[in-house]
């Protein structure tokens, strides 16, 4: 399954700051128990597909599964061996933009330990440190 929106305004973007820390999309909100960044980065598709894949594989139809994070930014990237200039490049990605907080992927309707274990495989296919945590009750 591949990740890339259907259609955008602008086909190019320019790269961008990340800094700080993720204000939006922070809290489990949809699950009992989420995935949460510790560092800054974007996330191909493919590695988000790639946690998506594990985790399903994982569980075996039980619970369900949330997507958080969507590609949404086009990264560029010239051939090897390409002399400077003749303008950007082509499209050779989309990713996603990763602050550190971000809730990556919520699992519900398994135990804790079932979600744990799923959680860890997703983990070890992101390229960056994660966290498991649950849902916050509210006040």
């Amino acid at each position: 399954m591949k990740l890339l929106p259907s259609r955008v305004k602008f086909r190019k973007q320019q790269r961008g700051k990340m800094k700080g820390n993720a204000t939006r999309g922070n809290y489990v909100a949809f699950g009992e128990f989420g995935l949460q960044s510790l560092e800054t980065v974007w996330l191909s598709g493919r590695q988000i597909d790639a946690g998506r894949i594990a985790a399903q594989h994982f569980l075996r139809r039980q619970g369900k599964l949330y997507i958080r994070v969507f590609p949404e930014k086009p990264i560029s990237k010239k051939p090897l061996e390409t002399r400077m200039g003749t303008g950007k490049a082509d499209v050779d990605y989309w990713a996603a933009r990763v602050k550190p907080g971000t809730i990556l992927f919520e699992v519900e309707g398994v135990s804790e330990d079932l979600a744990k274990q799923a959680l860890a495989r997703v983990a070890h296919k992101m390229p960056i440190r994660c966290r498991m945590v649950g849902r916050r009750l509210a006040v």
